[in-house]
């Protein structure tokens, strides 16, 4: 007895066939989409439609939070306020004395004809989720395009550098983390001085390479970012050198760093303005306008001038 299906259902490509198909057309677009960003756009035109379902999974927790925040007692109110205030008072004598300083750095700095810092501002987002990677350390905010978010701008929390955004969507942005295992930020150790650059492990931690094995690094040191990348502005804590390994037959030490900021924890974060790019001739415009007015500010030297032609 023939057990062969009729011809109407051998009709069409082999079933290898059309696996090898699908297989190489993957491959394809894996290839031009790491090489050439060709689905960027399919990818933001996608998210548009994703987006709504993806609020609508968050609801529920987002009710439960509301919920329990409706139930929080007058009295706890009443006793974090308290704190808060007294906390204020605390710490009003150094605001104020970092306010005054920040003042005459100001005027020494225009004194010295030396270029003036740049203003950190940015805007607030909230951490939605973590991604779904578990090879990478991203989070997603709830600012995108539409709040003019553009790949490349650093984020902060209230304790230090958070990440970097490397990719946009019209109502979120993605963030990676400093302890990606991408992510490199170039510090300056604070006690020292020493510049170098701290690698994300990938794991929650940071490692400070590339410094020989007899550097001055020691445990408890705090490192800030250096502003060499043009990214990141100077002066912002990014970690904490926890474990310092010397080995005489490396050249380098193994120098191991816990992130300042809370790069693990879900909370609120700013995402900083992009710094303005200075191309080479304005650069150099400025240099030669600060060593012009140098010579004019040094007191006496006109009259000496003035004794030689006498």
């Amino acid at each position: 007895m023939d057990h062969q299906p009729p011809p109407f259902f051998k009709r069409g490509p082999a079933p290898l066939a059309l696996l090898s198909f699908y297989v190489a057309l993957s491959l394809a677009l894996l290839i031009a989409d790491a090489r050439l960003q060709m689905l960027e756009m399919v990818r933001q035109a996608l998210s548009l439609f994703t987006h709504p379902l993806q609020n609508l999974a968050h609801l529920p927790a987002r009710l439960a939070d509301n919920a329990s925040g409706h139930f929080v007692s007058v009295t706890r109110l009443q006793d974090e306020n308290t704190q808060l205030k007294r906390a204020r008072l605390d710490n009003v004598a150094t605001l104020l004395r970092t306010q005054q300083l920040e003042v005459e750095n100001a005027r020494l700095r225009k004194l010295l004809a030396l270029k003036e810092r740049q203003q950190a501002n940015g805007q607030t987002a909230q951490i939605l989720y973590a991604a779904r990677d578990p090879y990478s350390r991203r989070i997603v905010i709830d600012k995108g395009l539409q709040d003019r978010v553009l790949a490349g701008q650093p984020v902060i929390d209230d304790a230090g550098i958070v990440g970097q955004v490397t990719r946009v969507f019209p109502f979120v942005a993605e963030v990676t983390l400093i302890t990606d295992k991408e992510q490199t930020v170039p510090v300056q150790i604070v006690r020292t001085g020493q510049r170098s650059v701290i690698f994300g492990l990938g794991n929650g931690q940071l490692e400070l390479r590339f410094l020989p094995a007899n550097v001055d690094v020691q445990e408890g040191d705090v490192l800030v970012t250096s502003g060499l990348d043009g990214v990141f502005l100077p002066g912002f804590p990014v970690a904490k050198v926890v474990r310092v390994e010397r080995d005489t037959s490396y050249s380098f030490a193994r120098i191991f760093c816990m992130p300042l900021a809370g790069v693990e924890n879900f909370s609120e974060v700013m995402v900083l303005d992009s710094r303005p790019a200075i191309t080479l001739p304005e650069q150099l415009a400025k240099d030669a306008a600060g060593r012009e007015l140098k010579p004019s500010a040094r007191p006496g030297h006109g009259k000496k001038k003035r004794l030689k032609k006498e």
